[in-house]
């Protein structure tokens, strides 16, 4: 039945089209949330940018409005009337700045650092996600390989079981090294269907890391470890490396950019206390329904009789006089009319000189300052986290070397002791429990080799890193 159950998984991973580490490391710079996130939180510091540089350009606003007004109005002097009209107006108004202490070319300025950090931490957060998917990609090559051993020692501990109980039929042995291999052969099975878990648990976790569906088809490729390019040791000096680090990777890069964008806010909010000049002009027109004209028509002499009521002196005569007289014709004035009699234009300098504004200015310049500091002692604190990982990174893979090669010598010592331990028993001079000691101290061997050598090389993998070589199996 196990046999049955490995051959259908053999054939399962044949099926599946294997992903190798350059394709795993793609596909999660393509789909990683976070990286996602990074590029979303870079177009939007690209956005800041565009609308600062906008500024510069000239503002222009059309406007109108229109109203319907009612009551009692005051048309000529002393008088009220009640009257309702319509009024319409136009306007088109600009507006420039013409200088401002370089306040706005450092906005600019600084905006432009900032956008160029947050691609910098873009690249950042993509080099984390794939130094996680190689470690990743590393532990699941690492248990497969576990399983692998623990599957050889599981069919060996089977046949040691079947010559065995050849040997207690024939009456060479007691039955109960045949209970004893019986024991191994359930722990041997127990520690394989382990180590099929842990390689289901490594390869969600690489899903995880890669942003790929948790129930997806999935199988890696496997190189062997032996094939895996790793620089030398010799050449992963951690002063070297930290001083290609300074340069290489995007973390310095972006507190550097960040640094000047800090920079460039000083400047810019010391010009924003300082008067500022713009040029602003507009043009305007309006229309009431209210507005009339009266024209006058067939002039005329009109005989009046006693004029402020005057007589002839010493008669009853009136006082007559002749007052020229016109036919009066009042209408609206027409609209596009209104619009061509009321056009008017404006341009004018305007001049801004800030003096007491409750310290808003005065304390955005010093925040700014403040931001430059603190800008400068994070890019300190990441030289110097970068410089401890280093030296930690190459610590730890002269250690796994170590051990890599101490665990080389105790495999062989381990395999030589398994061979004579299986002579020794075939003829009878071992028993069953020696046997299975040295072959578990010979399986421990192995396990322990792969995971040095598998350690070994994702050590060197993040001096690489560091070294700005990239990741690569």
């Amino acid at each position: 039945m196990l046999t049955g159950t490995l051959i259908l998984l053999n054939h399962m991973s044949q099926a599946q089209d294997k992903w190798g580490l350059r394709r795993c490391v793609d596909y999660a710079l393509a789909n990683n949330i976070s990286i996602k996130q990074a590029d979303v939180q870079a177009r939007l510091n690209k956005l800041v940018l565009d609308q600062s540089r906008l500024t510069q350009i000239p503002t222009l606003a059309l406007g109108t409005s229109g109203a319907v007004i009612a009551g009692r109005q005051n048309v000529n002097a002393f008088t009220l009337t009640n009257i309702t009209y319509f009024y319409n107006s136009y306007s088109l108004q600009s507006s420039v700045n013409l200088f401002n202490f370089g306040s706005l070319q450092n906005t600019i300025q600084a905006n432009r650092y900032a956008w160029q950090a947050s691609l910098a931490s873009t690249e950042k957060t993509k080099n984390d996600i794939s130094l996680n998917v190689a470690n990743a990609y590393l532990q699941v090559l690492l248990s497969k390989e576990q399983a692998e051993a623990a599957q050889k020692k599981l069919v060996l501990s089977q046949s040691q079981l079947e010559l065995t109980r050849k040997q207690v039929r024939a009456g060479a042995l007691p039955e109960l090294n045949a209970a004893e291999l019986e024991a191994q052969i359930a722990q041997d099975s127990s520690n394989y269907i382990s180590l099929l878990g842990q390689i289901q648990q490594n390869v969600l976790g690489l899903k995880a890391y890669m942003g790929l569906d948790s129930g997806a088809p999935f199988e890696v490729d496997t190189p062997p470890v032996d094939q895996i390019p790793v620089e030398q040791l010799v050449n992963m000096e951690p002063e070297t490396v930290y001083a290609l680090a300074l340069v290489n990777q995007p973390q310095q890069k972006a507190d550097a950019l960040t640094i000047e964008a800090n920079r460039k806010n000083v400047r810019a909010n010391k010009g924003a206390m300082y008067p500022t000049v713009s040029l602003q002009g507009s043009l305007g027109t309006n229309y009431s329904s209210n507005a009339k004209t009266t024209t006058y028509s067939n002039p005329k002499y009109v005989s009046t009789d006693t004029v402020f009521g005057y007589r002839v002196a010493g008669t009853n005569t009136s006082v007559v006089q002749d007052v020229y007289s016109f036919d009066a014709n009042t209408k609206r004035i027409p609209y596009f009319n209104q619009l061509d009699n009321g056009f008017n234009q404006y341009l004018g300098l305007n001049l801004n000189i800030p003096i007491f504004n409750n310290g808003t200015l005065r304390t955005n310049y010093n925040r700014s300052k403040l931001n430059l500091r603190n800008a400068e002692l994070q890019r300190d604190q990441d030289n110097l986290t970068l410089k401890n990982n280093i030296y930690q990174a190459y610590t730890a893979a002269s250690i796994a070397l170590q051990k890599y090669e101490a665990n080389k010598i105790s495999l062989a010592a381990t395999t030589k002791s398994a061979d004579f331990a299986q002579k020794r028993y075939a003829v009878g001079m071992l028993n069953t429990i020696d046997l299975l000691t040295n072959e578990n101290n010979k399986f421990n061997a192995e396990i322990n080799l792969l995971s040095s050598q598998y350690d070994y090389v994702f050590k060197m993998k993040v001096l690489e890193f560091y070294k700005g070589l990239g990741i690569k199996l």
